[in-house]
């Protein structure tokens, strides 16, 4: 098994996940389960959430491979919970493209699913998208 996983890696895959405003590129090289985001460590960068950090490890952890990989993340924009959860989606994408057999096991829990919910415009005549001023009768 670990050979066939060494062979996987050795090519430059990367996996891209999108939420509302946020962008990451994920790596994922053989290691012992290390986390480095934006080059830092990745419990300082999402300042000890958790939750956060959890969400990330996740899809890793319904394959039993969290203590395999380390997770190397390039992400923009939004802020960490939108970055968390585009990184979680991008280490989905990367393992199904590694192993098509892994879709099975991480689509029932969701972790391939796009959210494509983002911010909604704001319109003239408005203070916010849908907030209209007080209604005055005279």
């Amino acid at each position: 098994m670990n050979s066939k996983i060494n062979l996987l890696f050795q090519k430059s895959n990367i996996g891209v996940g999108k939420r509302k405003k946020a962008t990451a590129r994920v790596f994922l090289q053989p290691g012992k389960g290390d986390l480095i985001i934006n080059k830092i460590p990745g419990e300082k960068y999402l300042q000890y959430n958790t939750s956060h950090i959890d969400m990330i490890k996740d899809p890793l952890k319904k394959l039993q491979l969290d203590e395999q990989f380390d997770i190397i993340a390039i992400s923009k924009g939004g802020g960490l919970t939108g970055q968390t959860e585009a990184i979680q989606l991008g280490i989905a994408r990367l393992l199904c493209k590694f192993e098509p057999n892994n879709r099975l096991i991480l689509k029932p829990y969701g972790f391939l699913t796009r959210d494509a919910r983002v911010k909604e415009r704001k319109k003239y005549g408005l203070r916010k998208a849908r907030k209209a001023p007080q209604y005055s009768k005279r």
